[in-house]
């Protein structure tokens, strides 16, 4: 007789692009006794299918942070199409959060690991005072900033570098430590073998000007981000912007590996996942 194969064979694999405001939320990652991204999507397809699923992400964004494509696959016995799975997910899921996509894809793809960029941008409102309506969705900073030179020094952020100065406490960084950096003397491709953890390739990396909104917009895309990384970079930009460090002081930031020496964490109000290509 033929075998009416495994559970594991009949299982679907849904990818998801989602957008969300997360001003209320924790995080992407599901923590007990918080509200997160991931954990309020997964309680709604349990709902949906009766099943427990791991809901893989193409990363973690902090609390507060916004995305407009984030994505993310779960697998899953239910046979409801993709279409209808579209429309319950957002009947049952906050207005803040949205399924924009839901497709069935090859057992193989992977949110996370299939991941090849991802593109942020980060808006900073100059205006004097700051509508109501967009104060969940940017930094204000109502104060002078040199556009030029933050553009300047946005540049030297392209690249291969070793970002450790860019990173958050409780991040990869803090798992590899700046002390261990230090101590290895070895170089791959001219890049301290020590601190490869913490190595990431940044694409392009941007400060446009928007006269008539007053919004300056800081716009990057890499191969990975660290916790807090591109935060910290602005928190870096608006430092130049102020007089306080020249643009030429940002690859003297990276090489010392020093997170003491870059800017201070930008709110997360003003961080958009915008884009991740595959």
């Amino acid at each position: 007789m033929p075998s009416e194969g495994t559970g594991r064979e009949k299982m679907r694999n849904i990818r998801l692009v989602i957008s969300y405001d997360g001003t209320d939320f924790n995080g992407w990652q599901v923590q007990p006794n918080a509200p997160t991204i991931q954990g309020t999507i997964a309680e709604a397809i349990r709902v949906l299918t009766g099943e427990k699923v791991i809901l893989c992400g193409s990363g973690r964004t902090d609390a507060g942070v916004h995305a407009l494509n984030q994505v993310a696959n779960f697998e899953t016995n239910s046979g409801i199409p993709c279409e209808n799975l579209l429309k319950a997910l957002n009947n049952l899921l906050p207005p803040t959060i949205r399924i924009k996509e839901a497709s069935q894809v090859p057992s193989s793809f992977h949110a996370r690991h299939a991941a090849r960029s991802k593109t942020y941008r980060y808006r900073i409102l100059q205006t004097p005072v700051c509508s109501p309506f967009l104060a969940r969705f940017v930094c204000h900073y109502p104060y002078p900033l040199d556009h030029v030179r933050m553009a300047k020094a946005a540049e030297y952020f392209a690249g291969q570098h070793n970002f450790a100065s860019f990173a958050g406490a409780g991040g990869p960084a803090a798992e590899a430590g700046r002390c261990d950096f230090q101590k290895q003397r070895g170089q791959e491709n001219g890049v301290p073998t020590g601190g490869r953890r913490m190595v990431r390739t940044i694409f392009t990396s941007r400060v446009l000007w928007r006269p008539r909104s007053s919004m300056l917009i800081y716009e990057v895309r890499g191969s990975g981000f660290l916790h807090h990384m591109v935060r910290n970079m602005v928190g870096t930009l608006i430092e130049v912007g102020r007089g306080r460090l020249e643009p030429g002081d940002v690859p003297k930031i990276m090489a010392a590996c020093d997170r003491a020496l870059a800017g201070p964490t930008a709110p997360a109000s003003g961080l958009f996942l915008v884009k991740v290509e595959y």
